[in-house]
This record gives structure tokens, C-alpha cells and sequence, in this order.
């Protein structure tokens, strides 16, 4: 594995007017965040369910892509950067709820946790470290996503180093589905990212953890008509019936379901709205 280190960044418009504490603060984030690129060689291989991990038919058929060189993040994006993102840019979350969960869950909003984050949070955030950083960073495709969490697109299950699910070594155990008080994910949370060891190529909760937006727009059947070379979602998504909202797709499983954390689990969110079980990290091309 290859890592990016950037020796100046040159932090620019998004931080001017901010204070000095804040502006020293973003300036270092940055820096991290785009020191946490990890190189991924392309290459070939079939996404979807090879193995027959997941019965829905959001990851059929198995189809073959073929991937140009690129750049994600070896950690999720945790709530005390993205928080200091919203304080330097002003970013206002896109889920009127926000305040309202963090009333009702204080603990998941702690700062060295994963991201709640709508999808357009977390394209603004990763949108913000291209403007401050003039490289090309946003959110991951969905074929990047998975190829990267199955280590250049191996057959392994899991996002794990030799690809298996181990509850407190490899990955996080879900809750007891059989509590007599019948609310198994009452006071649970995600753990911090970089608690388990990393895939084979060196990246931490891509199973496990909280499930990933990716850039993709959502379509139920979007991989029977997928381009192989460098797809990146259809050109129209499907959309919320009640609210007209655009689906974008969500990757991998999370802390609420530990034998669903497989490497193919693929679901869809509104772009809009934000959950305790779903966060982020940034690409490079």
C-alpha cells in the first residue's frame, strides 16, 4: 500500500474571517485528512455478489468493472471534524432534525466517533478539502467503495484482514436481536474508527462500523446496465415517493447488524437525511 502525504497545503478561501483558533485548527484537520489517503491500484474485477453474501437484489448480478488508480481515506471521517468543518465554513446540516438528535443521543455525537452526516454533508465536506487542497476529493464512486473494501476486489466477505468476521477481534458485534426488553439497539454506538485492524490495504471499518455514503446516485437495478470502465451510478436515481427526495447509495453494513456487515451490502438513503448508523470518507482521483 501507498500512502499521499501532502507537505503544504495551502488552506484558502473557506478560512478567511474565521478566528485564529479556528482557522489553526482546519488548517491541521486538512493536513490529516488528506494525509489518511491511502493509494489503491486499479484493476479489474466482479462487483456485486460473487459469493452469494447478501439476499437482496440491490448487489446482483455480479458484473465486471474495471478500475483506474485512486485514493480513499483509511478512516472515517469522526464527528469533531466534521463538526469543525460546519464551525470554519458555516455549513448548515441538510436534515432539519439534526439538533433534535443530538438532544435524544448526546453520546453518538461525541467527537471521536464516526460522522452523522447527510449525504450532502458529507459531499460538502469532502468538496471542502478540494477547495482547500486544489487536488480532486469528493466522495468515493460505489465502485471504488467496494473494491477498496475488498482489498482491490478480492472474494472476501468481509472488510477485515484475511476477510473474516471475528466479534471484539476482527470487528464489533451487533446486539443481542433476542433481549427480553425488546430494544436490542437501545444505547448502542459505533466504535472509534482504527479500533480493529484493517483490510489488506490498509483501511479500518469498511465492515462493521457505520455503513458509507458514496457518490452514486441509487437504482435498484442499476448493475444489470453498469458500464465497466470506472462506472459512477446512473445519470438519473430513483427518488422518495412521499418527499420527491433523490436516493443516493449507502455501502456497507453497520454497528445495528454484525453478520450484515459484508462487503457487497449496498441499501440506499435520502440525500438529505442523516442516521446514527451511517458516515463517510472522502477519494481522491
Amino acid at each position: 500500500m501507498r500512502f499521499l502525504v501532502f507537505s503544504s497545503l495551502v488552506v484558502t478561501s473557506a478560512l478567511s474571517g474565521c478566528n485564529l483558533y479556528y482557522e489553526s485548527q482546519a488548517e491541521d484537520m486538512v493536513q490529516r485528512q488528506m494525509d489518511a489517503m491511502v493509494f489503491v491500484e486499479g484493476g479489474e474485477f466482479m462487483m456485486g455478489n460473487p459469493g452469494g453474501w447478501d439476499g437482496s437484489r440491490d448487489s446482483w448480478p455480479p458484473h465486471k468493472v474495471i478500475l483506474d488508480d485512486f485514493y480513499i481515506q483509511k478512516y472515517e471521517v469522526t464527528q469533531g471534524d466534521f463538526e469543525l468543518f460546519m464551525a470554519v465554513t458555516g455549513h448548515e446540516p441538510s436534515d432539519t432534525r439534526y439538533e433534535q438528535m443530538r438532544d435524544e443521543t448526546p453520546k453518538r455525537f461525541s467527537d471521536g466517533l464516526p460522522a452523522i452526516a447527510s449525504w450532502r454533508d458529507a459531499k460538502a465536506f469532502c468538496q471542502w478539502l478540494k477547495q482547500e487542497t486544489e487536488v480532486k476529493t469528493s466522495l468515493p464512486t460505489e465502485a471504488q467503495w467496494e473494491f477498496a473494501a475488498r482489498s482491490r476486489g478480492k472474494l472476501t466477505k468481509y472488510a477485515t484482514l484475511e476477510g473474516q468476521a471475528i466479534p471484539n477481534k476482527t470487528m464489533a458485534p451487533g446486539p443481542d436481536l433476542f433481549e427480553r426488553d425488546g430494544h436490542p439497539f437501545e444505547g448502542m454506538l459505533p466504535l472509534k474508527p482504527g479500533t480493529f485492524p484493517p483490510n489488506a490495504i490498509g483501511l479500518y471499518d469498511m465492515s462493521g462500523n457505520v455503513s458509507e455514503w458514496v457518490n452514486d446516485k441509487y437504482l435498484k437495478d442499476y448493475y444489470e446496465r453498469s458500464p465497466t470502465k470506472n462506472p459512477r451510478g446512473p445519470d438519473e436515481g430513483q427518488k422518495d415517493i412521499f418527499d420527491g427526495e433523490l436516493y443516493r447509495v449507502v455501502r456497507g453494513g453497520n454497528f445495528h447488524d454484525f453478520e450484515g456487515n459484508t462487503t457487497v451490502s449496498r441499501q440506499k438513503g435520502s440525500e438529505t437525511l442523516a442516521a446514527e448508523t451511517r458516515g463517510f470518507r472522502c477519494a481522491m482521483n
